[in-house]
């Protein structure tokens, strides 16, 4: 599989990703999705430079979902990086399989907003994000929330008990 690391990480690209995580798993370039990341230059370019080593493409998820293919088929190693659950959700209902080498889909900071509830330590969900999780979990995927490779972790469904 060419999809070393699947994950979901409100920060997008920052210097854990670069630092901790490109160096555990194998990656020979960065596929960031989200929508409004792309759609702003000033953005795109300051997360672009928190990677100097590493191919990074910030894409939305139409384009996401136009090129991924490609990217998956290739012999590269990828890491794909949502912003949100929902962006993955969007990716695999347009046929996508996000199935990695690791089996999971990570979870990394999700910080608390508006009507959303803390379930971890800088990981809080909304009711979009709530379902999203459910939707993927659904699909196959084993959700894991770690923020750092050496770091305690815990599952979707240890998650979703605190929602009670």
């Amino acid at each position: 599989m060419s999809l070393s690391f699947v994950r979901i990480d409100d920060r997008v690209i920052h210097g854990q990703l670069v630092t901790r995580w490109a160096k555990e798993l194998p990656c020979d370039g960065i596929i960031a999705v989200d929508d409004a990341v792309a759609a702003d230059a000033l953005l795109s370019s300051v997360i672009k430079g928190a990677v100097s080593d590493i191919k990074v493409w910030l894409l939305d998820t139409a384009t996401a979902i136009e090129k991924l293919p490609k990217a998956i088929a290739s012999e590269k190693r990828y890491f794909v990086i949502g912003k949100s659950p929902v962006t993955l959700q969007h990716i695999e209902q347009a046929g996508i399989s996000l199935q990695n080498a690791n089996g999971k889909i990570n979870v990394g900071p999700m910080s608390a907003r508006t009507d959303t509830a803390t379930i971890g330590p800088n990981q809080s969900v909304n009711a979009e994000e709530i379902a999203a999780f459910e939707w993927l979990t659904a699909q196959g995927h084993r959700i894991e929330f770690r923020l750092v490779p050496d770091a305690s972790c815990y599952s979707w469904m240890d998650a979703r008990q605190k929602l009670k």
